[in-house]
């Protein structure tokens, strides 16, 4: 795992696997960015090996694990993935809670896009919302996968209610052609990711956040591509894991409780 990018450090500009595919170059010349397209074939074909050997880890490492950092007591929200529940980040929320935090799931079912959060996200800001009003205390939002684009959203539009954001191999930096999974969201979500206000909602999710904002991505991820799930705008912390079964990685949930603590000392 990468040691952690001190917060701020990295420089604002374009970011990898932006839409807006062409920069400036050194002499001033326009350059054309090839557009990010879906992980190699051999990434996806050993997804379920390596989701298990994720499992094998977390039962080796367990002991090791809740030895991390205690937490502060600060309200902490877990968002699922694509067709996903809290059942699927179960271990995440009671590692979290047994190191100290208020950790819970979103409490709102499968995550099948805007028809599990409301048509502009209502949904799932009410819960943000009752959940800071419940602690006296804006929330820590990490998403896994589409979960991380959510609490990307959930950021930009009440910032006063989030205290910070983490992503886990969420591809909110890029294309949805750069997953091998758009076309299982279309079919789940009902959203046409070359919708208009869909496009519109990716441009904002992608546009630096008012909060701080640490991006956990693998470069080996078989079902999006790695750097369409960070951007030079956001810290980053680079892993190697497969997408399924990636919120279950010692070296994440590691990676999470450092992030955490690192922010009660600021």
């Amino acid at each position: 795992m990468q040691q952690l990018d001190r917060r701020g450090a990295a420089p604002r500009g374009r970011a990898h696997g932006r839409l807006d595919a062409v920069f400036r170059n050194g002499d001033g010349m326009a350059t054309v960015r090839p557009p990010l397209g879906p992980p190699p074939l051999r990434h996806t074909l050993v997804e379920w090996p390596r989701a298990a050997w994720g499992v094998a880890q977390l039962a080796i490492e367990w002991r090791a694990l809740v030895t991390s950092p205690a937490g502060d007591g600060r309200p902490v929200m877990v968002l699922p993935g694509l067709f996903n529940s809290d059942r699927s980040n179960l271990v995440m929320v009671r590692y979290l809670a047994a190191l100290g935090y208020r950790a819970s799931g979103w409490g709102l079912g499968r995550n099948l896009g805007r028809r599990t959060i409301g048509a502009e996200g209502e949904r799932l800001f009410a819960r943000v919302d009752e959940l800071a009003e419940k602690a006296d205390a804006p929330v820590t939002l990490i998403g896994v996968s589409l979960g991380g684009i959510m609490a990307r959203l959930s950021a930009h539009r009440m910032p006063g209610r989030v205290r910070e954001v983490i992503t886990v191999s969420s591809p909110y930096a890029g294309p949805a052609r750069a997953t091998r999974v758009w076309r299982a969201y279309q079919r789940i979500t009902g959203d046409r990711i070359d919708a208009a206000e869909t496009l519109a909602l990716a441009e904002l999710v992608r546009s630096p956040l008012p909060v701080p904002a640490t991006a956990i991505w693998s470069r080996s991820d078989g079902l999006v591509n790695g750097l369409a799930c960070r951007s030079d705008d956001c810290r980053a912390i680079e892993i190697r894991s497969s997408h399924l079964g990636v919120q279950l990685r010692p070296d994440v949930l590691r990676a999470i409780a450092s992030i955490l603590a690192e922010g009660a000392d600021q």
